[in-house]
């Protein structure tokens, strides 16, 4: 059980398990490669595929010094347990949005795990900071760049209908 686990293992955990979610997530998302995506109308301020390149590691590695900061100052896996709870559920939400609006073109359904994400990164940020005010406010950009999603996501919805 990881609840018993030493710290270095939890942290060997944290990052496979972000890395991986990365992984899944940009197995499906193809860009302007990606016929269905190139074809959909976008709004103006949709950027360019090589801000989604730069900006998804530089967010990953964020939520994963910060689920980090969480686990070594709670002392324990289980005294940490609700905030890395929160943080691996909304890394699946996260792939699941990915799959749902690039693999499976259900932009409505994507909309609605956008919004669940948001609401479980709202809610890590604020079980982080019960930890670590460091750890919440590495969370920030991330939760800055999903509202900007959520928008965009909305957008292409309301354009492609």
């Amino acid at each position: 059980m990881i609840a018993n686990r030493p710290a270095f293992l939890t942290i060997l955990w944290i990052i496979l398990v972000t890395a991986a979610s990365a992984a899944l997530g940009a197995l499906v998302s193809g860009g302007s490669e990606d016929p269905w995506y190139a074809a959909l109308t976008k709004p103006e301020f949709n950027p360019p595929d090589t801000v989604f390149g730069i900006v998804w590691p530089i967010l990953f590695t964020l939520m994963a010094i910060g689920a980090i900061l969480v686990r070594l100052q709670a002392g324990s896996f289980g005294a940490a347990s609700s905030a890395l709870g929160l943080y691996f559920t909304q890394l699946t939400v996260g792939i699941a949005w990915s799959w749902l609006f690039f693999s499976f073109h259900q932009l409505i359904y994507a909309m609605v795990a956008l919004v669940i994400l948001w609401l479980l990164i709202v809610a890590m940020i604020r079980s982080f900071a019960r930890h670590s005010w460091v750890a919440a406010l590495l969370q920030i950009p991330y939760l800055a760049w999903i509202s900007f999603a959520g928008v965009l996501n909305a957008s292409l919805l309301i354009l492609n209908q």
